[in-house]
Order: C-alpha cells, then sequence, then structure tokens
C-alpha cells in the first residue's frame, strides 16, 4: 500500500469535501468489518448497518416509489421511482392504475440501474441509491427499476447477471413502460445503469441483450468495476490511497466469481485474455464516466477503448481529480457535471 495511513487518510480530505470523505469513510470501516479472511461474510450485521429508506406511494420532491416482486423462484424484487402524476386519486391507487396503463404517446425513458457495493454490500432501498435513483427520475424524466439483486458470497457469478437480465425481459412485458407515437412505433426506451459492481453488471446485461437481438438506449457507466490478474499502473499507484485498496478488491472478486476462477475470468475482465469479443454485435451506445483517483480507473479506460476499437459508440467522461462515489452526493463541479452528461445522453438516445 502506498505511504502510511495518516498520509492517504490527509490525501483524501484534501481531495474531497469533507461530507462525501465522511460517507465513504464510514462505509468502509463497516465493510472491513463484514469481510472475513476466510471468505465469509457477516450478512446479518451487514443488513442491520445498511442505512435504508422506505418506498413512498406519496409524492417526496415529485417522485414516488414502490417495490414489487418480479421473480418468485429466486425472490426478486425492484424499486420502481416514476414522476408523480397529478392524479387526485389516493396514491397506492393511482400507483396501481399506472401499472395497468396502456402505452404512452409521449416518449420516455426507463433507466434499470443496478446499485453498487462490490456485489456484496447495498440493496435497491439503501439510502443513498434510493437518492441517486430519485435524481435520476427528475433529471432525465425516467422511469427508474432499481434491481435489487443477489449478492455474493452467498449467490455468485452468474446470479447478480441472471437478475439484471430478468429485470430487462420483466421490463418489456409491461405495456405502461411502452412509449411513442405514430411516428416512433411504441417501445421500451431502456438505458442500463450502475456504479461500481453495479457498472459492472450493466454491461455484461448489455451484451447479454446485444446477443439476444434485444435493443437497448444506451448504457451508462459509474466508476464501474473490472479487474484482472496484471496490475495496472494505476492499481500500483493508488493503492490504499482514496477509500479503496488492492486487498479489498480481491476479496470482492474472490467472493463473486466461481471457485476457483482467477481475476482474468470473463465477469472480471471482459476485454482480457477470456473475454468474448463483442465486433460484430449491435451492443448499445455507452456512457463511461471514470474517476481519475479511483484505483481500478485504468481499467475503465481500457473498457472504453476496447469499445471504441470494437467499433461501438463511446462518450468518455474522465474526471481526472474525482474520487469513487461523487456522484452521490451535490457538492462538487464533478457531480454537476457528470449529471449534465447523463442527462444529456439520455435525452440525446431516448
Amino acid at each position: 500500500m502506498a505511504g502510511s495511513n495518516e498520509v492517504n487518510a490527509n490525501e483524501c480530505k484534501m481531495a474531497v469535501p469533507l461530507n462525501t470523505w465522511v460517507l465513504i469513510s464510514n462505509f468502509k470501516v463497516a465493510y472491513n468489518m463484514l469481510r472475513r479472511p476466510d471468505g465469509t461474510f457477516d450478512r446479518n450485521l451487514a443488513e442491520f448497518l445498511d442505512r435504508r429508506v422506505s418506498a413512498n406511494a406519496s409524492p417526496i420532491n415529485g417522485v414516488c416509489s414502490f417495490d414489487l416482486l418480479i421473480e418468485r423462484s429466486t425472490s426478486l424484487l425492484v424499486r420502481i421511482y416514476k414522476p408523480a402524476s397529478n392524479d387526485p386519486q389516493p396514491a397506492t391507487s393511482s400507483l396501481l392504475e399506472a401499472l395497468s396503463r396502456p402505452a404512452s404517446p409521449d416518449p420516455f425513458p426507463v433507466i434499470i440501474f443496478f446499485h453498487g457495493g462490490s456485489f456484496a454490500h447495498s440493496s435497491a432501498n439503501t439510502a443513498i441509491y434510493d437518492s441517486l435513483c430519485r435524481r435520476f427520475v427528475t433529471l432525465c424524466g425516467a422511469v427508474v427499476i432499481s434491481v435489487n439483486y443477489r449478492r455474493a458470497p452467498e449467490h455468485r457469478y452468474p446470479c447478480a447477471y441472471d437478475d439484471g437480465w430478468t429485470a430487462v425481459k420483466w421490463a418489456l412485458t409491461q405495456p405502461w413502460l411502452y412509449s411513442g407515437g405514430s411516428n416512433d412505433p411504441p417501445r421500451v426506451r431502456i438505458f442500463l445503469s450502475g456504479d461500481s459492481s453495479g457498472g459492472n453488471i450493466a454491461h455484461h446485461v448489455a451484451f447479454r441483450a446485444a446477443e439476444s437481438g434485444i435493443h437497448i438506449c444506451g448504457n451508462i457507466l459509474l466508476n464501474a468495476m473490472f479487474g484482472g490478474t496484471r496490475r495496472t499502473d494505476s492499481e500500483r499507484r493508488l493503492d490504499g490511497k482514496y477509500f479503496v485498496t488492492l486487498q479489498d478488491r480481491d476479496w470482492y472478486w474472490k467472493a463473486y466469481l466461481p471457485e476457483g476462477s482467477d481475476r482474468d475470468h470473463p465477469a472480471c475482465n471482459p476485454f482480457g485474455p477470456n473475454g468474448s469479443r463483442i465486433d460484430g454485435l449491435p451492443f448499445t451506445k455507452s456512457l463511461v464516466i471514470v474517476s481519475g483517483l479511483d484505483l481500478t480507473s485504468d481499467r475503465q479506460l481500457a473498457y472504453a477503448d476496447w469499445l471504441k476499437e470494437a467499433g461501438h459508440e463511446v462518450k468518455l467522461v474522465h474526471r481526472e481529480q474525482a474520487t469513487i462515489g461523487f456522484y452521490l452526493l451535490p457538492n462538487t463541479d464533478h457531480f454537476h457535471e457528470v449529471m449534465d452528461e447523463i442527462k444529456g445522453f439520455v435525452s440525446s438516445n431516448c
């Protein structure tokens, strides 16, 4: 690890606002308590420590939400966020009616979101992700479907990807999610998005969609979590400096990947020696957002290059002085400028 813990903590405090430093540092303390050296995880304590919020049928700041079970066999829940209507009916009746409405003539995006947490932590109702999903509704005029995917190490690869794919297929069966007029036939205008492990899931779900011929309007990756057996320059240079260590990352990959696999497994390293070819596939447009002070930033940049070299359309937003999690709190220029990028990407591809 580079430098002493005291030096690294001081560098973090200079790079981020104090409230962001406190937020992410608290997460790091909790995460260190939950991981065990033998590869197991204290799920009961994790559930106790996770700060969660309930869905709200009554609008809050113009957004209402509700939880829905979409797959009984795996107990897969999603939290759905939508702009509040001006309907004077009771909130619960209004939500139930929304699920039975026909296609809207006015196009709107449907963002299927995968929370972060290195495949092991957090959930669709974790407070910071609830807040981010609400922001996407307001920012993009979208319906947001936040997927409560199964987590490692209890549920290894490919469970999270399977749950993401189930959410896409479910969305395509919902008439109320279709939108479009006479010059643009009704369809579900799906965007995929996620941060950290959620960004990794978004990529793999988009890849399945491309293989299956299902159109995805766009992929929005926030500090997507990729890895590999060979260390990159950013991994060596930033190890332990800004909240994350290589030891942390290695633990999570070992907890998620199939037993006996290394970090060149295509789940971890889709553009590595064991990855599938992506050229020739109708892979969606991508908005790849990279924090320069994330130790895996080199891998995220390599991912964007891989897509471009395969002939796919990529918008890269590289915030060189941003750390992980900068998009969770509206307290930096990085946050506001990236939100503008997301809004523009969604509106131009919807």
